[in-house]
């Protein structure tokens, strides 16, 4: 099977090099001219020059996306599992059944939907909020900045291990503060009760993702232009009819794709997942990419996974045409 869909590819790229070629032929045909000696004139090497780099870059896009991209859809309908490597057959859409016929399939769907709801939303306000007030100039700007901004170079796992440690039912920090505060009597399971577990996951997620969308929003509040505040205060406006009517609409485009790269990302996200709760207890804090991990690397079901793993890129390949057409984003920051 390797071996036909890397003859695939190369027929795929052999296609590509001769539109290219086709597309462009005249193109270089006119900006050619000939020598004496036959060969191409500077004007027409020049021309072809922006092509010719691309090509080894799209060929690799080809084998390290498009490979691995036709083998999981071949394997969405193949009965792959590793634990039975000689059995390897085409078995239709019984992935697919057999994953709509998983009695958590709608727990497991709930999880998700809440985890992207509150993750993104969460991130939104308060990265939002941070970029609004470290838009003002004030004494030590620049060390805060770096401090609130730390979340983002640490990696998910690192992030994992922390909140994991600081919930632990045991020796956790977070229970040895509140039976100091006397919020609580007695220690809490977070990572072993339902509903706690995926709780501590998206506090972990928000956390994490705040600074992308404060540096994102920080960035963009700076380009708009001081006379439009200024204009603005000549005729009276208020700071919050400011708000929605001056920085809300200049920096709407950057809220529009920041919301959906980020709804992507965490959608697509189970790192934190994995090492946190581990999906459990019973699955509650189990979401779809966590899901098809686990299938994958504790069932060996790469067949399942991969059917998963389809229906994942379709969905979000959807939202993301819907979103974008819903937004208006082709529009958005027009005056």
């Amino acid at each position: 099977m390797d071996t036909w869909i890397l003859c695939l590819l190369a027929a795929a790229a052999l296609g590509l090099c001769a539109v290219l070629t086709r597309a462009f032929g005249g193109r270089f045909s006119r900006a050619r001219g000939r020598t004496p000696a036959g060969r191409f004139s500077r004007a027409g090497k020049r021309a072809f020059e922006p092509y010719l780099f691309l090509l080894p870059v799209l060929l690799l896009l080809l084998l390290m996306f498009g490979y691995p991209l036709i083998n999981s859809t071949v394997m969405a309908f193949q009965d792959y599992k590793l634990t039975a490597p000689n059995n390897i057959r085409f078995n239709g859409w019984a992935n697919f059944a057999k994953l709509f016929s998983d009695s958590d399939i709608g727990l497991i769907i709930t999880n998700s939907l809440v985890y992207v709801a509150a993750s993104v939303a969460g991130q939104f306000v308060l990265g939002m909020t941070l970029a609004l007030a470290l838009r003002k100039k004030f004494r030590g700007r620049g060390l805060y900045q770096a401090i609130v901004f730390l979340p983002w170079a640490f990696s998910a796992f690192v992030i994992g291990l922390m909140f994991r440690w600081s919930f632990n039912g045991e020796y956790g920090v977070v229970n040895d503060l509140l039976m100091k505060l006397g919020a609580v009597g007695e220690k809490l399971a977070f990572l072993g009760t339902p509903g706690l577990s995926l709780l501590v996951v998206i506090i972990a997620m928000i956390w994490m993702g705040i600074p992308f969308f404060a540096i994102m929003i920080l960035a963009a509040l700076q380009s708009i232009p001081a006379d439009v505040y200024e204009a603005a205060d000549m005729d009276g406006c208020g700071a919050i009819r400011r708000y929605f009517a001056i920085t809300l609409p200049y920096i709407q485009p950057t809220i529009i794709m920041t919301l959906l790269l980020r709804t992507i990302w965490i959608f697509n996200s189970f790192d934190l997942i994995v090492v946190i709760t581990g999906g459990g207890p019973a699955n509650y804090s189990q979401t779809l990419p966590s899901y098809m991990y686990t299938r994958a690397f504790s069932s060996y079901d790469f067949g399942l996974a991969s059917a998963l793993g389809l229906l994942l890129m379709t969905v979000l390949a959807v939202y993301a045409m819907a979103f974008l057409r819903a937004t208006q984003y082709n529009k958005a920051g027009d005056f």
